[in-house]
């Protein structure tokens, strides 16, 4: 099933476009990551870092409610092709700031990125009933999850090799051209009509965030999935907020061994959600939630104690040091089984949250759980910031991420009595 749809014109336009799109999110991220990590930041690189990540899901919060009701209003395809061409003007905020290594016009660069990447999220999950059978979505969602944290991954290396180039000129170029394959990947996506053609769009961003809850609160089941979803975003920003900064502290690795930590969970994440699809055999099934939710806790609890048993670095360790060492592979190894065990947690809960949405208000129910996507990760991101500014090391905040998680698994299970089988219903999208 992976292999037909990646061949098909009502699936792959779109693959590709949030592909270049998440690898451009990533490049300019992790270039800012690096430069303040090992040259601008200081004392406070940590907290810099972390806050780096929560200027790209704070738009989340502010602009899916919008970002819901434009995707229900208008045709989503038409709606993606124009946020795509804003988003060339805001890769070249980004080649800008990366050219005279400003930071504050970077960050002005990833607030405005995680601003089209709110606009898109709605359409990027909403369109896919519209286009394939609701037996291709679980096969359709780990996809797509593999390509945003394959993204993260090539945009994570690219990143990493960039910021040590001196050619800076052509690395900008770069990020512009990245976006232009995106939008020109936009141009191929199917027309979807309009799903509710007299639905009136707020301009008051708070009131349409406020009805955006309402649709996703009017269904527990829906809210349940949402939750989960949430989690999972949530469980992946402190990852990899805390990865860069646990690497160099407490393992005293170098940029090299960043950008390989970085690309294991991304791998991890891919690994997860193609096996959740090939689980659920064009089912939409939940048993394998409550399960991740417990690995992502052992994986987590083992890092927190690996690294936290550290003693202080010595010396820079190199990725061949690092995997030459029992701790290394042991720290490796947790990355891996934590991004492995997150992707096998959020692909049969979106699925099933596509499933259970009806058609009209498919994109607003995706939009409202990108606002609690957002709400979950922006008060984690400002947490952990505060406990980092307040002393606590990175492997203790990963340990305690272990501990939370245990405490969901035990609550996805009692949410989903029995865990049953999701129906699928009975009507399907054109295949054409």
């Amino acid at each position: 099933m992976f292999a037909s749809l990646m061949l098909a014109r009502r699936f792959a336009p779109l693959f590709w476009c949030q592909f270049f799109s998440a690898f451009n999110d990533n490049f300019v991220k992790n270039i800012l990551v690096i430069l303040v990590l090992f040259k601008l930041g200081g004392a406070q690189a940590g907290t810099l870092v972390t806050l780096a990540n929560a200027f790209l899901v704070v738009p989340f919060f502010l602009f899916s409610g919008v970002a819901g009701e434009l995707a229900d209003r208008f045709d989503k395809a038409f709606v993606a092709r124009r946020v795509k061409a804003v988003e060339i003007a805001v890769a070249a905020v980004a080649a800008a700031g990366l050219y005279v290594h400003s930071l504050p016009v970077m960050y002005a660069a990833l607030f405005g990125l995680g601003v089209i990447a709110a606009l898109f999220g709605p359409i990027k999950y909403g369109i896919l009933p519209d286009h394939l059978r609701p037996q291709e979505l679980p096969a359709a969602n780990a996809l797509i999850e593999g390509a945003t944290f394959l993204a993260i991954l090539g945009g994570t290396i690219a990143g990493g090799l960039a910021i040590g180039s001196s050619d800076e000129g052509t690395v900008a170029l770069a990020m512009v051209a990245i976006a232009l394959l995106c939008w020109i990947s936009s141009l191929l996506i199917p027309h979807t009509g309009e799903a509710a053609p007299t639905l009136a769009v707020q301009r008051n961003i708070l009131r349409s965030t406020t009805a955006l809850m309402r649709v996703l609160s009017q269904e527990r089941r829906l809210l349940r999935a949402a939750l989960g979803v949430s989690w999972f975003w949530l469980t992946g920003a402190v990852t990899l907020s805390l990865a860069p900064t646990l690497v160099k502290q407490n393992v005293g690795g170098s940029e090299d061994v960043v950008t390989l930590v970085l690309a294991l969970f991304s791998i991890g994440i891919g690994i997860g959600s193609a096996g959740a699809a090939m689980l659920a055999r064009g089912r939409i099934i939940l048993w394998p939630v409550p399960l991740a939710a417990a690995l992502i806790a052992g994986f987590a609890l083992d890092l927190g104690l690996a690294a936290g048993g550290l003693g202080p670095p010595s010396h820079a360790v190199g990725v061949p040091e690092l995997l030459g060492q029992f701790w290394g592979v042991r720290l490796a190894v947790d990355f891996v089984g934590l991004a492995v065990a997150a992707g096998l947690f959020v692909v049969p809960l979106f699925a099933a949250l596509q499933a259970w949405s009806p058609g009209a208000q498919r994109a607003r129910v995706v939009a409202g759980t990108n606002v609690l996507n957002a709400l979950f990760m922006t008060v984690a991101a400002l947490l952990t910031a505060a406990l980092q500014a307040a002393g606590v090391q990175a492997p203790a905040l990963i340990a305690l991420l272990g501990l939370l998680n245990a405490a969901v698994a035990g609550l996805i299970f009692f949410a989903f009595p029995g865990l049953k089988r999701v129906r699928m219903p009975s009507d399907h999208a054109s295949s054409s």
